[in-house]
């Protein structure tokens, strides 16, 4: 049950909303961990670890997209350009 690594960019209809700290545990019953963000009033950029069954961690996501979030997985590192 490793954590997977997601780039996520907000749209600026959904900065308010807690999606990633509240409704991702609460509906999929996964961990999100916010490694790094960046918000403006018009978009949030946000690197996120999600720790769960990856059927859960595959549902949170697909959410996470129906909502309009841009969703980018980061892998585990090893595939990144050294």
């Amino acid at each position: 049950m490793a954590p997977r690594k997601f780039f996520c960019t907000f749209p600026q209809e959904l900065i308010s909303e807690p999606i990633v700290s509240h409704t991702l545990g609460e509906k999929f019953g996964v961990v999100p961990n916010l490694r790094a963000a960046s918000i403006t009033d018009t978009m949030a950029i946000v690197a996120v670890e999600i720790e769960g069954e990856n059927d859960q961690i595959e549902a949170s996501v697909a959410y996470l997209r129906e909502r309009g979030v841009k969703v980018e997985d980061m892998g585990d590192g090893d595939s990144l350009p050294g």
